[in-house]
């Protein structure tokens, strides 16, 4: 590629290059800077659609070959750019670039293209090939806009294409080739070494931890080679946030690196096999390279408790398992990893417990406890609540049995076997009502397993690194400025802050399905910033605005319903307002049609927190039961909307009007400290830094939401820190603290009147 560009700057002849004027003459530059920019923003939320699609496809290696493909192709424009930049400086041919506006990134070539042709390239094999064809059309619009604004010349258009095209190829061979196998030959040779001598080694596939399985023939035993590689970061992750999550006893081991891991395993099997267990023996280990290792155990066939038949399930296999577990128990072993698929029979008819790498040794009575419980919870989930239990009384016995009460838990279960219940809600119910039934003395308080909820541990996180960084900006700042605001901006923040208490009260005057007053309205509003001191953000104006709708005449469905609606409003116009701000950030060259950086950052991060949501069922299962309440009932209420247009324009524009006159009074706050920052980027920072402080569990998102804000304002619109820290301290305390006053004589007037 560098050679054609070369080669193009030696032979081409200015002569031959038109006049770019014709081209800029042919459509007006606001008419195609409105056309691309549409194009590049259907072109970043389609392929997070894609990238999405795959996550559910659980496709990871599709993922990272387009977005490699992508990162790769800007980078090489970028490079392309430079280096000729730094050849010929700005007497590049006219055959290749037609002006000095741009930087490296848009001038000759042009990086978001490059970008954009590698990813579509890169994803030609794969599924969605309407979404993709929107995407090439996307594209296609772009380079049209760049071309015809005369920005760039054909064979430069031409050049970025092919840039993009290359590296995705060169991706698509690097990343799209399988997994090569394991050298058989230096794993035979090390099987020679510790004398064990196999005549072949045969692969069975993996199992249920997904490390690799052989059969390796000897003269005189089948013995089973599993190969242990290196830990993938999300295994890591999740042992680190369960350490902090779960009290010490709870917690799997931590285990950090491959050595851990196989030290581990190597552990925990001799010790079950000094118990007695029918487990497979461990005779060897060893290590192919530093990141491989295996272990030889002597090779027994079995089943899991998922491929056995029912007649298989019988009283006496059932005294078997618990029998196993009680001699791991005798030698202090805790399993910590007991599930469907660590929970065997063998061919001769003895069960087993397979799967012990993530036990521990001289195990708490409460590690004794979960084994118990997750073993219990097993059972039932393939012969039932009352079959399992009376199998562990007639194992343990009925003080045993009433002791795993308290640790019959979701939180406290190994993750196989959580995910296994998740389908099988009420089992944990009907275990606890027969272990009840068993013992009527068991204990019935559960005990404190977490040592904090996972949204305080990331409450904490955010808050943390936002105060780390405004902890670096903060020495600069000059606190005089704070006691100067200008007069003008300042009362223009009151007015709009006044404003932002009218809009929702406008919204609900659309979206209610009874006639409501205005004045009343606006005082319920008044009395929900009065209510949110004491209760997360947005809880308690949801709760009023039910409440007062119900007293108007409206069934409690339909409140519900409406406030409902309005929530679905919100984020219907939060979202593309944040990607609209996003786009029109962009304070570059607005000639090269290119998305900024922060439009990159917004439509990546909403495309995550979408494939989030799709691929992780957890999530979705959370979202969706938060969501439930208020969304029941919102279709027929949308329905009886659309058939009454006033009433809907009326609650989307006191929506819309709410995010507005919130976004402007932030930016005239920062106005009257003497900054300018871009009104698009305060758009951005304060749509993104109220979701993201929102979320904290704080009262009115108190603390969370400033941090945010300050911080994106010094990171994203470019503000110094001292008129940040002014500009979010005035915002607030008019948006938030002076409204109190007034929203507790309104709470109190409303009361007074049962209008609350």
């Amino acid at each position: 590629m560098a050679l054609v560009l070369l080669a193009v700057v030696l032979v081409a002849e200015p002569s031959r290059v038109g006049d770019t004027a014709e081209l800029r003459s042919l459509l007006p530059p606001s008419l195609l800077g409105l056309v691309a920019g549409l194009a590049n923003l259907a072109v970043l939320l389609l392929a997070g659609v894609a990238v999405a699609e795959r996550l559910i496809h659980r496709d990871v290696r599709h993922v990272v070959r387009v977005l490699f493909a992508a990162g790769l192709g800007y980078g090489a424009a970028v490079t392309l750019n430079t280096v000729l930049a730094a050849l010929l400086g700005e007497a590049r041919p006219d055959v290749l670039s037609t002006s000095t506006a741009g930087g490296t990134a848009s001038n000759p070539l042009h990086a978001y293209l490059a970008a954009a042709v590698a990813y579509l390239h890169a994803t030609r094999p794969v599924h969605l090939v309407s979404v993709t064809g929107l995407m090439a059309a996307g594209v296609a619009v772009t380079a049209a806009a760049v071309l015809l604004s005369g920005y760039t010349t054909a064979l430069a258009l031409v050049l970025t294409l092919l840039v993009g095209a290359v590296c995705a190829s060169l991706v698509n061979y690097t990343v799209g080739v399988s997994i090569p196998p394991p050298d058989v030959g230096r794993l035979v040779r090390e099987l020679d070494r510790l004398g064990l001598e196999p005549l072949c080694l045969d692969p069975v596939g993996e199992d249920h931890e997904g490390n690799r399985r052989f059969v390796a023939e000897t003269v005189d035993r089948r013995l089973e080679v599993t190969l242990l590689g290196p830990d993938p970061a999300g295994g890591v992750f999740r042992r680190l946030l369960a350490r902090i999550v779960l009290r010490d006893a709870a917690a799997p081991p931590l285990l950090l690196g491959l050595r851990d891991r196989v030290e581990h395993t190597a552990l925990l099997e001799y010790a079950a096999a000094a118990a007695g267990t029918a487990a497979p023996r461990l005779l060897a280990v060893g290590d192919l390279d530093p990141s491989t290792a295996f272990l030889v155990r002597e090779y027994v066939a079995v089943r899991p408790l998922t491929e056995l038949a029912d007649a298989d399930l019988d009283d006496d296999f059932l005294d078997e398992v618990w029998t196993q577990l009680r001699l791991l128990h005798s030698r202090r072993v805790a399993h910590r990893a007991i599930g469907p698929e660590a929970v065997c029979r063998r061919t001769d008819g003895r069960a087993v417990l397979t799967g012990l790498s993530t036990g521990s040794v001289a195990a708490g009575s409460w590690a004794l406890s979960l084994d118990n419980a997750a073993l219990l919870t097993t059972l039932a989930l393939r012969v039932g609540p009352r079959r399992a239990v009376d199998s562990a009384v007639r194992s343990l016995g009925t003080d045993t049995v009433a002791a795993v009460l308290p640790f019959l838990q979701s939180i406290g279960l190994p993750p196989a076997l959580r995910r296994a219940v998740r389908f099988r809600r009420d089992l944990l119910g009907r275990l606890r009502e027969e272990i009840s039934r068993s013992a009527p003395h068991a204990p019935a308080q559960p005990v404190q397993l977490e040592r904090m909820p996972p949204r305080t541990v990331a409450t904490v996180v955010v808050a943390t690194a936002v105060g780390l960084a405004l902890a670096y900006q903060l020495p600069g700042v000059d606190w005089t400025t704070i006691s100067d605001p200008d007069p003008l901006w300042t009362g223009t923040a009151v007015v709009l802050s006044l404003l932002s208490v009218l809009a929702p009260a406008l919204a609900l005057l659309g979206f209610s399905p009874v006639r409501l007053r205005l004045w009343r309205t606006v005082l319920v509003q008044y009395a929900s910033c009065f209510v949110r001191i004491a209760t997360p953000a947005g809880v308690g104006s949801l709760a009023l605005n039910t409440r007062y709708l119900v007293r108007e005449g409206a069934g409690t469905a339909q409140a519900v319903s409406a406030v409902g609606v309005s929530q679905l409003a919100g984020l219907a116009t939060l979202v593309p307002l944040l990607v609209l701000c996003a786009y029109l950030s962009h304070t570059g060259y607005p000639g090269d049609f290119s998305p900024s950086f922060t439009l990159l950052a917004v439509v990546g991060v909403l495309s995550a927190l979408a494939a989030a949501l799709l691929a992780v069922p957890r999530l979705r299962r959370a979202a969706l039961d938060r969501l439930r309440p208020h969304l029941s009932g919102v279709l027929p209420q949308l329905l009886d909307l659309v058939q009454q247009p006033r009433r809907l324009a009326l609650g989307f524009g006191g929506t819309l009007l709410l995010t507005v006159s919130l976004v402007l009074c932030l930016h005239v706050s920062i106005l009257a400290f003497g900054a300018t920052p871009s009104l698009a980027a305060v758009g951005v920072v304060y749509l993104a830094g109220n979701a993201i402080g929102s979320a904290a569990p704080s009262p009115g998102g108190l603390g969370a939401v400033e941090a945010a804000l300050i911080g994106g304002l010094t990171t994203i619109a470019g503000v110094p820190a001292a008129a940040a820290l002014s500009g979010v301290l005035l915002f607030r305390l008019l948006t938030f603290w002076l409204p109190v006053l007034p929203g507790w004589l309104a709470f109190a007037r409303l009361q007074r009147r049962r209008a609350i």
